[in-house]
């Protein structure tokens, strides 16, 4: 059993955790792997010598989370029966861990830290005894403070002294060094920004530790005690972004959401990201250009997407880095992103082709339009844009046109369920309200997900996750991970991508289509869905190529000034492809058959 459990660790080189001492920065690339975007450290952390330390964080840590450390070998058979008999006795509850087997779990083992089981309580246990062997007592002191989470995006002593208290960890005081001691145990819930009644508790605690051990005295104790917990944090800086600083923070978070600590802690990683530069200028350059012609408070976003990889090849997420952290490609710093409009429509049309409705049936798309179990009654009618009153045409037609009388009665049709169960298997993430006004965009998306969702049509049908990483190497040049060759699930039938395709074609090609100023002059296809938010606080235009899905939005972060009426996004999106494309070879959608549309007995049947 015990060989089977720690089999994998006997080939590994405890030597190699001295390098969590330092902290190489990550250096991130364009996917030409020439341009440089970053050099960064993918977490706050700023590791320090031991004479870089308060005393007083040394021995509270060692009073409070391991008082036998000078002690034992790399566990604790004491802590273990004192921490049992004070569970069993029901008298209270304590850990068993050394500093060394925390060090352990939050680095070497970090994969497993989850993981509440003895094996893994074994190979943390075989593991700490190695690197005993191997280092001093401070040494491994010292590598823990450097490395454990102080909460707050904070790893290190160091990191966690700025954050809270703008200051080196080496000036902290008493009693700021047993309130940063307290946190680790639970680094969310003690964190002293959201949770001070948590974290003063927790400090109190350290102190009496501390007490107990003898590293203070009873009136150094009692004076910091007394001591209210007076903060003065600082926000990290994002320092070591160089270029294109929407898309590269959006990488930044996916290195520390998505990879290991000892990766991120060792350091020295090279990324290759998926971003084209030519393509990143062009899509920098058509946002620039239509936010000169709008109000200040009118900011704007895009995403390109390849649909045939799903790797990010553009994103745009705001005006000005400086001033507006806000992410607005990304949902990053909003309430999941903003209301798409009208775009959304077209779930509601994949949802209806997938339940085997011809495009060509008859809608009612009359406005005013009340329309029964949906709150629009003869007191509060659902309109049209403009209050225009299309008739009775076809969904092909009302999705050119934009038809909310009509998409609304459809949505109503096919089941309010079926339009968010296709939103959500092409690549929507966000909360959507089930309600009449769905389709109508109501709801907030990002603009990533919306080109993830449209790429699904442009493809054929197949749904690929948004990707903004291409390859990670270590800092020996090892390739350790690999994106280039990205597999894809089939989400919807390559008949329906190709009748919805056609569809979408009617908005950039037919007169009265909503998005004409879409089209290309290189004769490229192009399909398409605009959108509008009530009351013109969103614009937004998706649009779709062989070569790219891209999904634009324009609006007033803080949705205080609306977008003149006139205004539409189908031309930065005109822009933008212009660029993009500029000496390629036109391509046309995949190709495939209409679905087998269900045998209505009247062919002109009436949704309405």
């Amino acid at each position: 059993m015990g060989d089977s459990w720690i089999g994998d660790l006997k080939t590994y080189d405890v030597s190699e955790v001295s390098e969590l001492n330092t902290s190489a920065p990550t250096t991130v690339l364009a996917s030409d792997e020439q341009t440089q975007l970053a050099r960064f450290q993918v977490e706050n952390r700023e590791p320090v010598e031991l004479s870089g330390i308060s005393k007083y964080v040394m021995q509270g840590t060692v009073a409070t989370e391991d008082e036998r450390f000078y002690d034992h070998g790399g566990f604790d058979l004491v802590g273990i029966a004192r921490a049992a008999f004070v569970t069993l006795t029901g008298s209270g509850r304590e850990g068993a861990s050394t500093i060394t087997q925390q060090f352990v779990r939050n680095t070497v083992l970090a994969d497993e830290m989850n993981d509440i089981s003895l094996k893994r309580k074994v190979r943390e246990m075989y593991l700490s005894v190695k690197i005993e062997e191997m280092y001093s007592k401070n040494d491994i002191l010292l590598m823990y403070l450097n490395t454990v989470n102080y909460g707050s995006g904070a790893y290190g002593i160091q990191a966690a002294s700025q954050r809270y208290f703008s200051k080196d960890a080496t000036d902290l005081t008493l009693a700021e060094a047993a309130a940063l001691v307290g946190i680790p145990q639970s680094p969310t819930y003690n964190n002293p920004i959201d949770y001070p009644d948590n974290c003063y508790a927790r400090r109190n605690l350290v102190l009496d530790r501390m007490l107990t051990n003898g590293y203070i005295t009873q009136e150094e104790h009692d004076s910091a005690k007394a001591q209210d917990l007076v903060l003065n944090p600082s926000v990290p800086s994002s320092d070591g972004i160089e270029k294109y600083p929407y898309f590269t923070s959006y990488v930044k978070n996916v290195l520390s959401d998505q990879y290991s600590q000892l990766d991120v802690f060792k350091g020295g990683l090279t990324v290759v990201t998926t971003l084209d530069v030519d393509t990143q200028e062009a899509a920098e350059d058509a946002v620039r250009t239509k936010e000169e012609g709008l109000s200040d408070a009118i900011s704007g976003s895009l995403v390109a997407i390849d649909p045939s990889t799903g790797f990010i090849r553009a994103l745009v997420g705001g005006k000005d880095w400086d001033t507006q952290k806000t992410n607005l490609a990304t949902g990053e710093g909003t309430n999941g992103g903003r209301p798409c409009g009208s775009s959304f429509k077209t779930f509601t049309l994949i949802a209806a082709l997938e339940e085997g409705i011809d495009p060509q049936t008859m809608v009612d798309c009359s406005s005013p339009s009340v329309i029964p179990d949906t709150g629009y009654d003869s007191s509060n009618p659902l309109q049209n844009i403009n209050n225009i009153n299309y008739g009775t045409r076809s969904i092909a037609r009302a999705f050119a046109v934009s038809s909310n009388t009509g998409f609304v009665r459809l949505q109503m049709a096919l089941g309010t369920q079926k339009v968010i169960d296709a939103a959500k298997k092409m690549g929507i993430t966000s909360t959507l309200n089930a309600n009449p006004s769905l389709t109508l965009g109501q709801s907030n998306v990002t603009m990533l997900d919306m080109a993830d969702a449209y790429a699904c049509i442009a493809n054929g049908g197949t749904k690929y996750d948004a990707q903004p990483i291409l390859k990670i190497y270590d800092k020996n040049n090892n390739l350790i991970v690999d994106n280039s060759h990205p597999s894809g699930t089939q989400v919807i039938s390559a008949e329906v991508a190709h009748a919805a395709t056609e569809v979408m074609k009617g908005v950039v090609n037919t007169s009265e289509g909503t998005g004409t100023l879409a089209k290309l002059d290189n004769g490229q296809e192009v399909a398409a869905k605009t959108g509008t938010s009530s009351e013109y606080h969103d614009i937004t235009f998706c649009g779709i190529t062989p070569q790219l899905s891209v999904a634009v939005w324009f609006g007033d972060p803080s949705n205080q000034e609306t977008i003149p009426t006139d205004v539409s996004a189908a031309d930065v999106f005109k822009k933008f492809m212009t660029a993009a494309l500029y000496g390629k070879q036109t391509e046309t959608f995949p190709q495939a058959s209409n679905p087998t549309y269900k045998a209505f007995s009247n062919a002109t049947y009436h949704i309405g």
